[in-house]
């Protein structure tokens, strides 16, 4: 801070020497409050709000982690290791209370007949990320469908659920324009509480399918969003299995066949996903 502040505790220092040398000052009388205790009560209470609002809630804790995961992030840029643990750490905490879910909700509720529709909670929208939650009751499916240019995070917050995914094998010849070859990625049960999932612009199964076994609530984070605009459109695919078309120039061992899958783009949503998109109402995010 410079020299002004040694000459500053030197000229202290000296008064307070001059003071206790001098005889006739009387002994210092011990500072007793004279709030009454229901003043006193009062204040520790302004205290205790204080420290409430210092806690941060982990749904803000995760809205601040993915700014600064998504700051500078562009569509088909994956964002650093150290940003991806940091992000995956924060997601791995958060828990069905954190952000008022359970089970019981009527979103978990399955119909009689037919496929049961599907939940979005909208927590949190910009050019670069995006913040929801799916809610799937008991035999709910979000069909198979890409993510373009994104890295999307995927917390199983409860129940349990069979993931299917896909990535494209490159360079491989297609039967026809809108069917490429693909190798299944993961298919597999999973039961929260479970490690968050990440899927990548060309890795980690950017193309998967959610089964829910039992009532299921997932909550993701894309960076960045779907964009029509941008060309990042959502598309549905139908998987057959590798038999089903005989390609020139595409060789697989026996034993590796089940290991791909033909995928043929929709050219239409599937007539039975139905995806009610309501408002979270869980804590507050601030921006």
């Amino acid at each position: 801070m410079g020299a002004g502040t040694v000459v500053v505790r030197d000229r202290v220092r000296k008064d307070l020497s001059e003071i206790s040398n001098k005889t006739n000052i009387p002994a210092t009388k011990p500072i007793v409050s004279s709030a009454s205790p229901e003043t006193r009560s009062i204040s520790r209470k302004k205290i205790q709000r204080r420290s409430k609002k210092a806690v941060i809630s982990p749904v803000q804790k995760l809205f601040e982690t993915c700014k600064k995961v998504f700051a500078n992030g562009k569509p088909g840029v994956v964002p650093s290791q150290e940003h991806i643990n940091m992000l995956r750490a924060v997601l791995d905490e958060i828990k069905p209370e954190d952000v008022d879910l359970s089970p019981k909700m009527p979103y978990f509720r399955s119909k009689s007949t037919g496929r049961p529709p599907v939940t979005y909670l909208h927590i949190y929208k910009c050019h670069s990320f995006s913040m929801g939650i799916f809610c799937l009751p008991p035999t709910g499916v979000i069909p198979l469908h890409n993510h373009p240019e994104m890295t999307v995070f995927s917390k199983l917050l409860f129940g349990t659920m069979h993931i299917k995914s896909y990535d494209w094998v490159a360079d491989s010849p297609q039967p026809s324009s809108d069917t490429r070859l693909a190798k299944v990625k993961v298919d597999s049960d999973f039961t929260a509480p479970c490690d968050t999932s990440i899927l990548y612009p060309a890795d980690g199964g950017n193309m998967h399918c959610f089964t829910a076994k039992t009532a299921c609530a997932v909550l993701d984070v894309l960076g960045p969003p779907y964009s029509d605009p941008a060309g990042r459109h959502c598309t549905y695919y139908l998987d057959h299995s590798f038999s089903s078309f005989s390609v020139d120039g595409v060789e697989v061992g026996e034993v590796e066949k089940e290991g791909y899958e033909w995928l043929k783009e929709r050219e239409e949503e599937p007539e039975d996903l139905t995806v009610t998109a309501m408002m979270y109402s869980g804590p507050i995010i601030k921006e």
